[in-house]
């Protein structure tokens, strides 16, 4: 029981909307300082808190279970709405010349989250693993291998959702390898 609960403890610690808000304020702070963190905040609030939001409504109202959405219909519904959102945020970047290196990384997530949308149709990769591996290998290249220890948080990560029982080790293992491999396209493709 103590184990369970420590692991839900660091699922909710270590959950996809506290990383992507951490990560698109430092991607916004090392894109332009201060006024990138601006930008990095309102990318924050289309990507971690609207999303939140969405789905904290969502169980208030008996649409889903839990936070974590793991019902496969919900679970698609949320990520449609994460999908939607990321793209007007994305928009309204762009539009208003946000700069490249975030509107970058915003357009790399959209991708990366209908790529998870279609593989949770048919499999429940571990939106955890993605978000935390992906948001530390963002942020290792950008800022530097002093952050490399961060990947211990992935692994904690993993082994939280695996003992929750709300994922496979194989789930959790691919959710991990995708969400690095997707920071690294990002990092190719992004100005910086």
């Amino acid at each position: 029981m103590r184990n369970r609960s420590a692991a839900e403890w660091v699922s909710y610690l270590l959950e996809p909307k506290n990383w992507i808000i951490a990560t698109t304020l430092a991607v916004g702070w090392h894109s332009d300082g201060a006024a990138g963190l601006a930008w990095g905040a309102v990318a924050a609030m289309f990507a971690g808190v609207l999303p939140m939001v969405f789905i904290s409504r969502g169980v208030r109202s008996g649409r889903w279970a839990d936070r974590y959405v793991g019902a496969r219909r919900p679970r698609l519904i949320v990520l449609a709405f994460i999908i939607a959102s990321v793209a007007v945020g994305l928009a309204l970047l762009v539009s208003l010349g946000a700069p490249g290196e975030l509107t970058g990384y915003i357009g790399c997530m959209l991708g990366s989250v209908a790529v998870l949308a279609a593989i949770t149709s048919v499999w429940k990769i571990s939106i955890h693993c993605a978000v935390a591996s992906g948001s530390v290998t963002i942020l290792t290249l950008l800022f530097g291998p002093w952050l490399a220890p961060a990947y211990l948080l992935v692994a904690l990560t993993a082994w939280s959702r695996v003992v929750v029982k709300d994922h496979t080790a194989a789930q959790v293992i691919a959710g991990s390898v995708l969400g690095a491999a997707a920071a690294v396209v990002t990092y190719a493709v992004i100005p910086h």
